[in-house]
Order: C-alpha cells, then sequence, then structure tokens
C-alpha cells in the first residue's frame, strides 16, 4: 500500500502521500492522513496505519541543540525515540534479536530524511524521494518534472503512481514546512 513523495525545494520540504489502506486484494479510502506534523518535523509513511498513529500522536521530537549534525540527530537522537515509541506502542517487532520498525519520510529544517525498517536513516543526494508500493512510479514522474513547481511535482508523482498501482489512491494530501528560521544575532548596545 500507499505512494509518499518528499521534495527539497530551497529552504522548504514538500511532501505527500495517498489514501489507501490496503488488506489483501481490499482496499480501503481512509480518512486519516499518511502526512502530517509533529512539531517541527514533517512525517509522511507507509508500513502500518498503526505505526503512522503512534508517530503522530505518541511521538515525542526530541529537542536538537542548532549546533549540532542534523543527519547525527536524525541517526541517534530522533531514531532512539522512535523506536522507544513503536516499542511502548506494541508495534516494534523483535525476530532473531533483530528489532524492525516501519518505513518513513521525514522532513525536517529543509531536509528530507528516509528512515528504513531497520532504522537506518537516508538522505537522497538527488532532493526527491519516494516510498512504499508506488514509490517506482512516482520517482520517474519527479525526475520528469525538474522545473515545474514543487507541489505541482508531487501531485503529479501521486497521480502517476495511483494510475499504474493498485495500492495507491486518492485523494492526496500535500503539506509543506519551511526550515527553521536560523535566531537572530543581536549586537550589544
Amino acid at each position: 500500500m500507499t505512494c509518499i513523495v518528499g521534495l527539497v525545494d530551497g529552504d522548504r520540504v514538500w511532501m505527500g502521500g495517498d489514501s489507501a489502506g490496503v488488506n489483501g486484494l481490499d482496499i480501503t479510502v481512509r480518512a486519516d492522513t499518511k502526512v502530517f506534523r509533529n512539531g517541527d518535523s514533517l512525517i509522511g509513511f507507509t508500513s502500518s496505519f498503526r505505526m503512522g498513529q503512534l508517530l503522530h500522536y505518541r511521538l515525542e521530537v526530541p529537542q536538537r541543540d542548532h549546533d549540532a549534525d542534523l543527519f547525527r540527530y536524525m541517526v541517534v537522537d530522533f531514531v532512539d525515540a522512535v523506536r522507544n515509541c513503536l516499542k511502548d506502542g506494541g508495534y516494534a517487532h523483535r525476530s532473531n534479536d533483530v528489532e524492525t520498525g516501519g518505513t518513513f519520510m521525514v522532513g525536517l529544517e529543509g531536509r528530507l530524511f528516509t528512515v528504513q525498517s531497520d532504522y537506518q536513516v537516508g538522505e537522497a543526494v538527488r532532493g526527491y524521494h519516494a516510498i512504499g508500493c508506488g514509490s517506482d512510479y512516482a520517482l520517474g514522474s519527479l525526475a520528469s518534472t525538474v522545473g515545474l513547481p514543487p507541489e505541482e511535482r508531487v501531485l503529479k508523482a501521486l497521480e502517476c503512481a495511483e494510475l499504474f498501482n493498485g495500492g495507491v489512491r486518492a485523494p492526496f494530501t500535500i503539506q509543506s514546512s519551511l526550515r527553521r528560521p536560523q535566531l537572530a544575532l543581536t549586537e550589544a548596545a
């Protein structure tokens, strides 16, 4: 199920997602969205609505020292908070001493990250990415729409995924977030 699309455009991250809930050959168009804000983070998920609900309503996104490296923060602080949230919410799985969660995207401070089910964090160099069963179609669309406005690119990617993949359905939710403004330095009077 699902197609989540993320796109970096300057200091803004755009993210869009579909509304399909899929169980085998059954599909339900869901009212609860797969793209949402949690604090300063813009999150879009695949894998499980339960996981998404925990990320939306239970995850306490840790504060970040803005002098610290953002990628390191995502790998260490953010992922540790996610692991604890998913364990406490009964979603994380453990098999053969390997813990797994699910797959989702995070837009934070003008950057786009993907967290995989083994909790690895990735950041695509192209400035866009897609996850879910419709991701290949969405990525092809994103590669072919360079130069168009970002919201239009995200929408076209989702429409392309819906056209060719049975697990992707409108309506689509598209949101954006801005990079956190830098603190202004004040001169001593």
